[in-house]
């Protein structure tokens, strides 16, 4: 009897581990390299428009903030609301807010097509990067907006028309619920209060959660000093890892690219020689330039030393939107007739918050863009690349270039 036991549980030990050897995993039927997204001319020139806001807007906020505090933003989904917004706007209103989207010589209805598509083709390329793109629309129950109006949003945004009202106290939390929700928890209570005048909320929120393709080793991560600027170097948990990299060494700063999943989504880290260097690297900070550097990577072992950081960011942009052309959009010449014709309109101001934590692991990372809008009166040897000091990161997608996190890490242990 023994031995028939013992038998069985030999032929089951066998033909488990025959299943385990010829079952594969999931990741197994993956692409292990980038797969190429096509993009048509209209989408082309809307990412390079896209890509001259996100460092304009970038540098904008830098010199507006300083170099000593850490900063986080998504240019796309800033890129996302003002863009379902200029839908609503009309004559020198919509040419102000073109100018301001570097969109010049696009059409809203060539922009609107392009981001639907660019939509489906950046939430399907890399199935081992989660990403949620999620857009809406609050209407307060003062105003009617035109059908026309709320119908772009829905076709090409996929945005959710929603309601509410001045006068209810839970309208803050309904809204914050909303962003927490499309945005994994990361984003939260974003809008403390509407103001008075506000009769419309146009919402985008994103979420972006990717696993190095290359993953650190928890056990290598060592308390090492950062050498902030101005200031004595505090120890913070370094991570290491020796691997072939792409690299590019520039005039005063190392670029390097590390990526996520099969490769489509990367970030690159643009380390300044000097500890204080970040102001001066702004200055040649353009989509131009990175465009230049990309292009002159090589891949190369190198030894990696990157703090893990995680961190919150919240910033008022009507200051900074105005600087770069739309400033009428903020006044009583506001012109959003297309989003309806019963009340003058303005923006009141767009807010943007975003967040980023990275580890071992990977990266998680969420933002969201509120516009309100309100009545107007109403080599042999590794190459050594140790981020022990201010930096500058971007996560973007590696084919389209689309770039969808921008951020600088001043202090790593800062929340």
């Amino acid at each position: 009897m023994k031995k028939n036991i013992l038998l069985s549980v030999l032929v089951l030990s066998s033909i488990t581990f025959l299943f385990t050897r010829c079952t594969k995993s999931p990741d197994d039927n993956l692409p292990t390299d980038p797969v190429e997204i096509e993009l048509t001319s209209e989408q082309i020139s809307l990412v390079e428009s896209e890509n001259s806001f996100a460092f304009d807007i970038f540098n904008r906020i830098m010199e507006n903030e300083g170099s000593g505090k850490n900063i986080i933003i998504s240019p796309l989904s800033i890129s996302y609301a003002l863009s379902m917004t200029l839908n609503g706007a009309a004559g020198p209103t919509r040419e102000a807010m073109l100018e301001a989207l570097r969109v010049n010589g696009i059409t809203p209805e060539k922009i609107n097509d392009s981001y639907r598509d660019l939509t489906e083709a950046l939430l399907a390329v890399d199935k081992r990067v989660i990403m949620n793109i999620a857009n809406s629309v609050w209407t307060e129950d003062r105003i009617s907006p035109k059908q026309s109006f709320i119908d772009i949003l829905e076709e090409y945004y996929s945005a959710e028309s929603k309601e509410f009202s001045i006068t209810d106290p839970a309208a803050p939390d309904k809204i914050n619920e909303w962003i927490e929700d499309n945005t994994n928890g990361l984003i939260k209570e974003m809008v403390d209060k509407l103001e008075d005048n506000t009769v419309m909320l146009i919402i985008n929120a994103i979420y972006f959660k990717g696993k190095w393709k290359l993953q650190f080793d928890e056990k290598e991560t060592e308390e090492e000093p950062f050498y902030k600027s101005g200031s004595d170097p505090e120890d913070v948990p370094m991570m290491k890892l020796t691997e072939d990299f792409k690299i590019y060494d520039g005039d005063g700063f190392r670029l390097a690219e590390f990526p996520y999943g099969q490769g489509n989504f990367v970030m690159d880290i643009i380390l300044p020689d000097a500890a204080d260097g970040i102001p001066a690297l702004l200055s040649s900070l353009t989509d131009a330039a990175f465009t230049g550097w990309l292009q002159q990577m090589a891949t190369r072992e190198t030894d990696i030393f990157i703090p893990r950081f995680k961190y919150g960011y919240k910033k008022k942009l009507k200051e900074i939107l105005s600087s770069m052309g739309m400033g009428v959009a903020f006044t009583d010449l506001a012109d959003f007739s297309n989003i309806t014709e019963e009340a003058d309109l303005l923006i009141n101001d767009v807010t943007h918050q975003a967040f980023i934590e990275t580890n071992e692991e990977g990266t998680e990372a969420a933002a969201a863009t509120i516009v309100d809008i309100g009545l107007t009166s109403m080599p042999l040897d590794p190459t050594v690349f140790k981020a022990d000091h201010p930096f500058i990161y971007i996560i973007r997608e590696t084919t389209s270039n689309s770039i969808i996190f921008m951020g600088a890490v001043a202090d790593p242990l800062a929340e």
